[in-house]
């Protein structure tokens, strides 16, 4: 049931991401006030139209229901896969402390001398490596937050903002810093 439900959240953050990533595109940044956002309204009207239809069929074909059930809960099962089953993991601090150093590692590997990168980015780097397979930004972001990593939500490369992480937050994690308690993490608690 863990692995279920750690899946059903892994699919309903990238499906939600998904839906506000494309609404949001549709925003004219040529345009200033009511007229840029005309884009964004009329994809979310039809984001509201796609999903009354699909209430209306569901409601005229009720049987459907079973089959998108069964569906769900095996993409849950294996989007569940790779998540954590135990949330306690008093006992595993110090592997948690390595683990983040490693992925700091990777992640200013990744910035080279840029002070700022998408998770985008970061997931074709490791896909790339052999790493990652099968994983969504969303599933990066969830991980990366697993190990205290802060992942802004709007950082802006070539004009275009998404999700993604900044140098500046990376360094106030250093390792030396980390030898005592930051009050990051008593923020955090």
């Amino acid at each position: 049931m863990d692995r279920i439900a750690a899946g059903a959240a892994v699919i309903a953050r990238a499906r939600a991401a998904a839906v506000a990533s494309w609404v949001n595109a549709g925003r004219r940044h040529d345009l200033t006030g009511w007229r840029a956002s005309i884009g964004p309204l009329t994809r979310l009207a039809l984001v509201t139209l796609l999903a009354y239809i699909a209430l209306s069929i569901l409601r005229a074909l009720p049987w459907l229901m079973w089959l998108l059930t069964l569906a769900f809960l095996r993409a849950a099962w294996r989007a569940g896969k790779d998540q954590p089953q135990d949330t306690s993991e008093a006992s595993e601090h110090p592997a948690a402390e390595a683990d983040q150093a490693a992925v700091l590692a990777l992640l200013r590997d990744v910035l080279g001398d840029q002070d700022r990168v998408h998770l985008s980015t970061v997931l074709a780097h490791l896909q790339h490596q052999g790493q990652g397979e099968g994983w969504t930004v969303a599933d990066l972001r969830v991980r990366l937050e697993a190990l205290s990593i802060p992942v802004r939500p709007k950082v802006k490369i070539s004009g275009v903002p998404t999700r993604g992480l900044l140098r500046a937050d990376l360094d106030a994690l250093s390792p030396d810093q980390e030898t005592a308690p930051s009050p990051h993490q008593v923020d955090a608690a």
